[in-house]
């Protein structure tokens, strides 16, 4: 069964203020280490503020959904807690591999957070936005976009601890 609106909006934000919180603990140093394999923090951060881009689509053209609008969420939640699949993600949100900037990364994080926050407190969540589909999952509802944005952060977060502890990257 779907979350409420509200509890869709608190996960959203109880998720990406522990994001901004790992990130803002880090030094400009400790943000942009690279670890032997992998993504530094930074490069984490600007991931996931490339995936953000998804609200352009929350937006975006929508039709009335003729199936539970949370139907595609449970093989995604299953996919993204299981931390020994690895995968490739999309050209469109691969991170630089230039010095990532903890203030502009940190302000541009807030600011796509911000608009998707509009969205769950203003718009039907129950509508399929049809301007972009996910090859082997087809179109989402807002719904299930902005949980699939939970389940995508809440694993890099868990990636983002990972960095921290195996390089003993103190925090402040």
């Amino acid at each position: 069964m779907a979350a409420t609106k509200q509890d869709t909006f608190n996960e959203f934000h109880k998720t990406t203020f522990r994001l901004l919180k790992l990130l803002l603990s880090l030094s400009e140093e400790q943000l942009n280490f690279h670890p032997t394999n992998g993504w530094s923090a930074g490069q984490l951060g600007e991931h996931l503020y490339k995936s953000y881009a998804f609200v352009k689509i929350l937006n975006g053209k929508t039709n009335v959904t003729e199936r539970p609008v949370d139907q595609k969420l449970d093989p995604i939640k299953i996919l993204f807690a299981d931390d020994s699949v690895k995968m490739n993600a999309p050209i469109a949100i691969v991170p630089a591999n230039e010095k990532i900037d903890k203030n502009d990364l940190i302000k541009s994080l807030e600011n796509r957070i911000e608009q998707i926050k509009q969205i769950i407190e203003t718009k039907d969540l129950s509508l399929t936005c049809i301007d972009f589909s996910i090859p082997a999952y087809g179109e989402f509802t807002r719904y299930e976009w902005i949980w699939f944005n939970i389940y995508h952060t809440q694993r890099h977060i868990r990636q983002l601890e990972n960095i921290v502890a195996s390089n003993n990257l103190s925090t402040k």
